[in-house]
């Protein structure tokens, strides 16, 4: 069998899009223009906890130029669908608040107006009647027992199969961590980070004669961002003519679906072509972000560098909402442990609510978090034992054959040739015995190469 050949790797690959870019020709969502566009603004909550007693739209609803207000009894389906589509559930935030306040910034009703600056306006006239509620912000706060419960369910985490966080037992720690010569510790913590894209939330939507609705919209996924709207419309997918393409930045942050279905519904109600431009306040302080996390680590090592036990217990701040957060500390529960052949592992990680703006998805978000964390760990094992941080790494990389802690068995490992591949593309000179490792060398010695 002839050896594959690789006609990328190595070489510049020109964009696709790249002279559009460069030449100002490409067309963004804020681009779109259609004659008689009336714009959006949202009216949002003032503050990070509370019950609503009464929304008054009516000086809105007066003030010229207005040409309707859109609140919760407008939304068909009025809840965020997201991640019901992959069967996680209880649904909980709804698309426009209507009973209780969960973050400040929470989208309440949206005035719709000839022009951005009176619907902005008119937003202002808005009188909201919210009983404030003492907030819970902090994550070890809101898992202790003197936390209010600000869920339904009664508990500030989200349930996996009856408990309140995600567990991966592999081996057995308690008694690993006994035999150790070593136990080191560290506690990791990384803060919510905005995506920051040049161009913020936006979607235009124009009804059509025909009843079908044109959607322009900068979301990073197009399909799913057409099923969630109709889930939430109550209307037939078909129905929706979705335009994509040009995304603006987004790095995980635009896949929420937020403006779709509320400038949706905005369209229907009043026939005429609806546009929702976000601020750059309100992308910073509102969309999304990668979630706040906080990691401890006790490892049980050995003299010789090898890692037999490691216990790890992460927070992450989903927010006020699920968003994707649930899928995401799944993923960071399996990653946690890292790339390393440890036979002994205990995880315990946290999906916490909290009265913060929604975390979701942002560029591996669940993975890039554990990757930060064991890598600080890694660093603070070879330093401890006095060991080099290249050999570390190596005596304790996962090899083909070996079985990681969630119970698959690793089949093309190739962690050690990268590093050897990076220790002589900076011009590390390894030792011979590291030069000499394979990811297919796997001796099965103790869950280690010996």
């Amino acid at each position: 069998m002839g050896v594959k050949q690789l006609g990328i790797v190595g070489q510049s690959v020109k964009r696709r899009d790249g002279i559009g870019h460069v030449t100002g020709q490409t067309q963004y969502v804020d681009d779109v223009f259609y004659t008689g566009m009336l714009w959006l603004k949202m009216v949002r909550s003032p503050i990070s906890r509370g019950i609503i007693h009464g929304i008054d739209t009516s000086k809105a609803e007066a003030f010229p130029g207005v040409v309707t207000v859109v609140t919760a009894k407008d939304v068909p389906n009025n809840w965020y669908t997201i991640l019901c589509l992959i069967g996680v559930e209880p649904n909980d935030e709804p698309v426009l608040a209507h009973e209780e306040v969960m973050y400040f910034g929470e989208p309440i009703c949206a005035i719709v107006a000839e022009t951005e600056a009176i619907a902005a306006e008119a937003a202002g006239l808005v009188k909201l009647d919210i009983e404030e509620l003492p907030p819970v912000l902090d994550m070890e706060f809101a898992i202790s027992p003197d936390a209010p419960a600000i869920k339904k369910w009664g508990n500030n985490t989200f349930m996996y199969d009856g408990y309140n966080h995600r567990k991966l037992r592999f081996g057995d720690f308690e008694k690993a961590i006994q035999q150790a010569d070593h136990v080191i510790e560290g506690d990791y913590s990384l803060s919510p980070i905005e995506h920051a894209p040049i161009e913020t939330h936006c979607c235009v939507v124009k009804p059509e004669p025909d009843g079908r609705l044109t959607v322009h919209s900068n979301t990073q996924a197009l399909y799913f961002t057409m099923d969630n709207t109709a889930i939430i419309l109550q209307v037939p997918s078909q129905r929706l003519h979705m335009i994509g393409g040009t995304v603006g930045g987004g790095f995980g942050g635009k896949v929420d679906v937020i403006t779709e279905p509320i400038t949706c519904i905005a369209a229907m109600k009043t026939g005429r072509p609806v546009k929702w431009r976000w601020t750059r306040e309100e992308e910073m302080r509102k969309s999304s972000t990668r979630a706040g996390v906080k990691m401890h680590y006790t490892d049980g090592v050995m003299k010789d560098g090898r890692i037999i036990a490691r216990k790890v217990r992460s927070l992450e701040d989903s927010g006020a909402y699920h968003r994707h957060s649930p899928y995401g500390v799944q993923k960071h529960m399996a990653n946690l442990p890292g790339p390393y052949t440890i036979p002994n592992v205990w995880v315990d990680a946290y999906c916490v609510y909290t009265n913060r703006q929604p975390s979701s998805a942002m560029r591996g978000f669940g993975v890039t978090e554990a990757t930060f964390a064991v890598e600080c760990q890694m660093e603070r094992i070879a330093r401890t034992i006095g060991m080099d941080s290249w050999e570390i790494r190596l005596i304790n990389a996962y090899r083909n054959g070996q079985m990681r802690p969630v119970r698959k068995v690793v089949e093309d490992a190739t962690l050690i040739e990268t590093i050897q591949a990076a220790a002589e593309l900076i011009g590390y000179e390894l030792p011979a015995h590291l030069k000499a490792m394979s990811s297919d060398d796997y001796a099965g010695n103790g869950g280690h190469h010996g």
